[in-house]
């Protein structure tokens, strides 16, 4: 089948790319390489995918007039695309342009294929907001820009598929972690600074966070088992993250286990609209998807230690 990915430099959709590409598919990536991050390392990511055969395309989904250059003839839509995180130098417009706007070209555009099975939307535990600890009946209350407007995008998908425009179903990732992880995130932030040996700016309280840390494997694992089950999941809302919680601290001793290096750690003012704690309630996923997330949060940081030793240890973010 054919399939497309948006923002497919990026963390996870890269890995789902290869894994969709490695199951017999042709997939054909979008991204626009902004500079929220390091375009170096999106570049990076891209350039694996394409070694693979997996072709990358430059487009920004702001602009309605760049899907011109796409064929009409796509499968499946998996959209990962999106402007993410709480960042203090982003503004409300970043987020309404690429996470809302963004996804209504891509509407439009998915309205075009004909053949389309399934409009998979990647939402976010953020959109519960403070706490998301909570099955999918729960009403969402985001607390940030990020989850207000990936909240929006995921009903402007759902709207489609509620009015029979064609089918989609929007699946709400928890604290992902592991290989090609942005480099401000919590662990490859880590693990960067206590290799050149620069004190960690930890956010005042977040220690006793708590989150559903999933390995990006698991992840993928769930995302790609919609394929087939269209009518299943249909209209449907579903989280896919561990039922397993730790605390930032936990993390933070696990890096220093794995590393066997003590991280010097520099309190900072905590952040507007942080989670306080993430819980992955996956009853659903297990039911419709036969979901099970397996990877232990030991082995998936060793996973990530690795890749960045075998990658980035010649390179500073």
């Amino acid at each position: 089948m054919k399939i497309l990915v948006t923002g497919a430099a990026g963390f996870i959709a890269s890995h789902t790319a290869e894994r969709l590409q490695a199951m017999g598919h042709e997939v054909i990536g979008l991204d626009n390489f902004s500079e929220y991050y390091d375009i170096s390392l999106k570049q990076l990511n891209a350039s694996a995918l394409i070694l693979k055969g997996i072709e990358v395309k430059k487009i920004d989904l702001r602009f309605a007039e760049q899907f011109q250059l796409l064929p009409t003839n796509f499968d499946y839509i998996f959209h990962y695309a999106a402007h993410p995180g709480i960042s203090a130098t982003s503004h409300f417009e970043d987020y309404l342009e690429n996470n809302v706007v963004g996804t209504k070209n891509l509407i439009d555009f998915a309205l075009k294929n004909q053949k389309l099975a399934l409009f998979v939307n990647i939402g976010t535990s953020s959109i519960y907001g403070i706490h998301a600890t909570f099955d999918e009946t729960v009403p969402p209350t985001p607390v940030s820009h990020y989850g207000v407007t990936k909240l929006a995008a995921e009903q402007l998908v759902l709207e489609s598929s509620r009015l029979g425009q064609f089918k989609a179903c929007s699946l709400r990732l928890y604290s992902v972690y592991g290989p090609r992880e942005r480099p401000e995130k919590l662990y490859t932030k880590l693990i960067t600074n206590a290799l050149h040996d620069i004190p960690f700016p930890l956010y005042t309280g977040s220690s006793n966070h708590l989150r559903s840390f999933t390995y990006v494997q698991d992840i993928v694992d769930g995302v790609v088992s919609v394929i087939g089950k269209e009518d299943i999941v249909n209209n449907e809302v579903i989280n896919l993250g561990t039922e397993e919680e730790n605390t930032t601290q936990h993390g933070i001793e696990i890096i220093e286990q794995i590393l066997d290096k003590k991280i010097k750690i520099e309190l900072v003012e905590a952040r507007v609209g942080d989670q306080l704690r993430t819980k992955a309630v996956i009853d659903k996923a297990r039911k419709l998807l036969s979901y099970n997330p397996k990877t232990s949060l030991y082995d998936g940081l060793k996973e990530q230690v690795e890749w960045y030793q075998d990658v980035f240890m010649a390179k500073e973010f």
